[in-house]
């Protein structure tokens, strides 16, 4: 068996980053911007009002009447110049016409007819906006980077229609095992609901791949040669079960024989030890185990991560968190340990159960607790690391 660490590093080096693809603004929420994109314009291109009131020229002095001579709204500038005692009635967003040095709000003037006069009130603030203020043309957005909402508004503000961004990973999920049945099919006595799958289909999509379900995979050579072949083409191939060392297991049996270059098997952890990685072709190749808890946490631990490396996002352990124990922990064992765990405003507590088959106890926990190798025990209140999820 390996180390968990020297299972990453190995795993790091059957993938890379993807090519680079432009797509739509409209289209790029959630990719990974793969260069850095810059601004083509100033914003905001001119200075603008920041309030709906009266541009004017002069130093405001409650009291003093001006004249009102145009209006400037948004998308409609005023052509002329502000004089002294004149007033440009003026909207949010609306350029500043040249001359005026400052807008006073509305709610500080009284109006009458086509003057206004000036209230006691008048902050100190100009209320304009000075062009360039947000962004200057040739300021970027750099890369790499998850683009959020704010991103994507931000570079429709910098005039960029289409951005260069890392492809989707291509990845196959291949279930395998004559106990299996899809979700809404009626199982046998002896069968069960193909889970896996699904999950982890959840979880690559939202780390941004495209993940795609094949056909369950019988306890046969002819079926997992059948559906390893539909799986031509990917970029990670992800089989869930048949990876330990049962008569059954036909993935850790057959897989180099159907060509499979293994890169390891086995490594030191709870749940997930009966693991297998290599390529098969051009794909990489994950085998997780077949216990659902099994190949979630796999999937947060390991592919995860390998998703990150292809979209350019680097090599790096999925980033741990820390929090004081809510509640005291025994030692552990050789292995690094993944426990379920809740986390409260008293910290972090493991699941009472941890058996690797509980859907419902992964489903309750929003984070998994890492213990190293032979931790010794732990008292409540002492600092541990988690994943969260």
């Amino acid at each position: 068996m390996i180390s968990v660490s020297e299972a990453l590093d190995r795993l790091f080096t059957l993938v890379s980053p993807l090519d680079v693809e432009e797509v739509p603004l409209a289209e790029a929420a959630g990719r990974i911007l793969a260069r850095d994109v810059a601004a083509t314009r100033d914003q905001p291109p001119f200075s603008a009002s920041a309030m709906d009131g009266y541009a004017i020229a002069d130093a405001p002095a409650p009291g003093a009447v001006l004249s009102v001579t145009g209006e400037a709204a948004a998308g409609h500038g005023y052509g002329g110049t502000v004089g002294p005692g004149e007033a440009v009635r003026i909207f949010t967003g609306a350029p500043v016409p040249e001359g005026a040095t400052r807008v006073v709000m509305q709610e500080d003037v009284t109006r009458e007819g086509a003057a206004i006069t000036l209230g006691e009130g008048i902050g100190a603030g100009d209320n304009i906006r000075v062009a360039g203020c947000d962004f200057r043309a040739g300021q970027a957005m750099g890369a790499p980077r998850r683009l959020r909402p704010a991103d994507i508004a931000l570079l429709a503000s910098m005039n960029v229609a289409s951005v260069p961004v890392r492809r989707r990973p291509d990845v196959a999920l291949i279930a395998t095992g004559d106990e299996l049945v899809m979700p809404g099919e009626t199982p046998g006595p002896d069968q069960i609901i193909a889970s896996n799958t699904f999950g982890l289909k959840a979880l690559l999509e939202m780390r941004g791949a495209k993940a795609r379900l094949l056909p369950i995979a019988r306890d046969t050579r002819a079926s997992l040669e059948t559906v390893l072949g539909l799986a031509e083409g990917c970029d990670l191939v992800l089989t869930i079960g048949g990876a330990s060392v049962g008569d059954h297991d036909l993935v850790a049996r057959l897989g180099p024989e159907l060509g499979m270059e293994r890169a390891f098997y086995k490594v030191a952890m709870r749940p997930g030890k009966p693991l297998m990685a290599g390529r098969m072709g051009a794909a990489a190749m994950v085998g997780l185990p077949g216990n659902p808890v099994s190949a979630m946490v796999c999937g947060h631990v390991f592919v995860a991560p390998m998703i990150d490396a292809m979209l350019g996002l680097g090599t790096a352990p999925a980033p741990r968190r820390t929090a004081p124990l809510a509640a005291p922990l025994p030692a552990n064992g050789p292995r690094e340990h993944y426990m379920r765990a809740r986390l409260s405003e008293d910290g972090i507590a493991a699941e009472d159960r941890q058996d690797s088959s509980l859907l419902s106890i992964l489903a309750h926990s929003d984070a998994l607790l890492v213990r190293p190798p032979h931790d010794p025990e732990r008292e409540t209140g002492e600092m541990v690391d988690y994943l969260p999820l």
